[in-house]
């Protein structure tokens, strides 16, 4: 697998409230996470910082060859963990009440794709040239156009665009979506949060990718279009071709 991560505060924002990363276990098994901290709430940096951090934990002590009818169960069981800890977090210190993340993680392997979210955050799957979605935001404003209140005109605009109906630590409990793929070589996988998608539609995104670059130029580009469009929002992302590392001779990035 090839990879690469990468967040920036944006042009507006006075700090960072995502957090993310990708962990390797073993060259073709990797764990990719990003993280909104909840925008409005306390300590919204506070939160995704222990989402990540609990995932990562769990993510070291996992088996090798981890098999994908496993994978399910274990981003329940490591959301559910990260869920606890910040609830609890928040409980225990008046500074952080109400604090949250959003959160969409992915372990990928040669032979699957598990991912996991909850939020707006998305993953996207690059695949014989197309760009498809395969995440769906669990957001007020997405509600509302799934059940046709609204049209995707208005959505673009809606005053309450960045109302969550899920997220991780809010709550004493809470439900992820989680979807196992099949890809192959040459498929590349974008998490990202909701400052790259607020700048720049899933066309414009297509439309930057290609095979013949790598990663981190591709994310470069990505994250150069939505701070030129004002960076109004945190901007991070990560990404996963599955290309195996002799297959250009270059060291794993």
């Amino acid at each position: 697998m090839k990879t690469n991560f990468m967040t920036d505060q944006g042009q507006v924002r006075p700090v960072n409230e995502d957090a993310g990363g990708v962990f390797y276990h073993t060259p073709n098994q990797v764990l990719a996470i990003v993280a909104d901290g909840m925008c409005g709430h306390n300590a919204g940096e506070v939160a995704s910082s222990l989402a990540v951090r609990t995932l990562e934990n769990k993510w070291n002590s996992i088996p090798d060859n981890l098999q994908a009818e496993d994978a399910a169960a274990w981003i329940k069981e490591a959301i559910n963990e990260a869920n606890k800890i910040i609830f609890d977090h928040s409980r225990n210190d008046a500074a952080l009440e109400g604090m949250g993340t959003t959160i969409v993680l992915a372990i990928c392997t040669e032979d699957y794709l598990a991912i996991g979210h909850v939020g707006d955050s998305r993953a996207y799957l690059m695949k014989n040239g197309n760009i498809n979605q395969v995440t769906e935001d669990h957001s007020l404003v997405n509600e509302l156009l799934k059940t046709g209140q609204i049209s995707e005109g208005d959505a673009e605009e809606h005053p309450r665009k960045n109302v969550l109906l899920r997220a991780v630590g809010t709550e004493e409990n809470v439900e992820a979506d989680i979807h196992t793929f099949t890809w192959q070589e040459g498929d590349t996988l974008l998490l990202c949060s909701d400052g790259l998608i607020n700048k720049i539609s899933d066309e414009e995104i297509k439309r930057l990718y290609s095979t013949e670059k790598d990663n981190e130029t591709w994310s470069k580009e990505l994250m150069h279009a939505a701070n030129e469009r004002g960076g109004e929002d945190n901007i991070t992302l990560a990404v996963v071709r599955y290309e195996h590392p002799d297959q250009s001779g270059d060291a794993l990035c």
